[in-house]
C-alpha cells in the first residue's frame, strides 16, 4: 500500500517536467553549497577542530546521506500545518488508513531526489579523501549510522508537525530545527563548546546523525566527550528518539480538533 502511494505521488509530480528540472537542480546547488562552504573556510584553515578537508567532507557527506534517507518518506510533514489550517487533514481520519502514513505519501516533493544526488556523489568524493578500511564491519556500521541520522533527524520533524495538532502554524519551529540539523550537524560538535556540545547530542541529538558516526568511522574517538563504547552505540539513540517521537504523535493527533470547530 505504501509502495502504490508514493508511485501515484511521484506521477503526480511528474507531470509538471520542466519544474521536476528545476527543483533537482535547486537540491543539487543547495546541499553543494554547504561544502562549498566549508572548502573555502579550509583554504585558510588548514583544519577545524583537528579536522581536515577529507574528514569534514566525510562528516558532512555522512549527514547529508541521512538527511536524503528521511526526507524522501518524510518530508510531507514539513507541510503538516498547512494541511491542517486548509482542513485536508480532516479526510486522513475518516480514512480505514494510519493518519501518518496517508500523510507522508500524500504527495512527493521532487526536489528532494536533488539532496539524494548530491548526498551520494558528495560521499563517493569523500570516500575517496579519506583513509577508512570498509570491512564487512564497518560497513554494517556506516548502515547503522545512515538509518540512526535519518531517524534522529526523522524524529524532529514528527515532533514539530505533531505541534500542529494545536498551534497549526508551526513553519517557523520547522525551519528552525532543520537549520540547526543542517547548520550545527555539518561540523564537528565539539567546535561549539561544552554545553552546546551536551545539548546537540542528549536533548536534540544532532551530533548523532553525523559527528559521533564520523569519529568512529575515522578513528577520531579520542576527541569525543563519549567513551568508545558509546560512541559506537549513538546511532541506537536515533531509533530511539524516532519511536518516542512516533509515540508522542499519536497522543497529540487524539487532541485534533478541525480547524473549524
Amino acid at each position: 500500500m505504501t509502495f502504490l502511494l508514493y508511485r501515484a505521488a511521484v506521477r503526480g509530480e511528474m507531470q509538471y517536467r520542466l519544474n521536476f528540472v528545476m527543483l533537482l537542480a535547486l537540491g543539487l546547488v543547495y546541499q553543494g553549497s554547504g561544502i562549498a562552504f566549508v572548502w573555502t573556510v579550509l583554504r585558510t584553515f588548514d583544519t577545524i577542530a583537528g579536522w581536515n578537508f577529507g574528514e569534514l567532507a566525510f562528516l558532512y557527506s555522512l549527514r547529508l546521506m541521512a538527511h536524503a534517507v528521511w526526507v524522501v518518506p518524510f518530508h510531507q510533514l514539513v507541510s503538516m500545518d498547512t494541511t491542517i489550517r486548509e482542513g485536508r487533514f480532516d479526510r486522513y481520519l475518516v480514512r480505514p488508513l494510519n493518519p501518518f502514513l496517508q500523510i507522508i505519501t500524500s504527495r512527493f516533493r521532487m526536489n528532494v531526489i536533488g539532496d539524494v544526488m548530491a548526498a551520494v556523489i558528495l560521499f563517493t568524493i569523500a570516500v575517496n579523501l579519506v583513509d577508512i578500511d570498509f570491512s564487512p564491519l564497518s560497513v554494517a556500521y556506516l548502515v547503522l549510522a545512515v538509518v540512526g541520522g535519518a531517524l534522529a533527524e526523522g524524529a524532529a520533524a514528527v515532533v514539530v508537525s505533531s505541534l500542529s495538532f494545536r498551534s497549526v502554524q508551526t513553519w517557523a519551529a520547522s525551519q528552525l530545527v532543520d537549520n540547526i540539523y543542517l547548520m550545527f550537524g555539518s561540523y564537528p560538535t565539539r567546535v561549539f563548546g561544552g554545553a552546546l556540545t551536551w545539548g546537540l547530542t542528549w536533548v536534540l541529538p544532532v551530533a548523532v546523525v553525523a559527528y559521533i558516526p564520523s569519529s568512529v568511522l575515522l578513528d577520531k574517538t579520542d576527541s569525543l566527550h563519549l567513551s568508545a563504547p558509546a560512541a559506537v552505540a549513538a546511532p541506537l539513540i536515533g531509533v530511539l528518539w524516532f519511536g518516542a517521537a512516533y509515540q508522542w504523535w499519536q497522543v497529540r493527533m487524539r487532541g485534533y480538533q478541525s480547524v473549524g470547530a
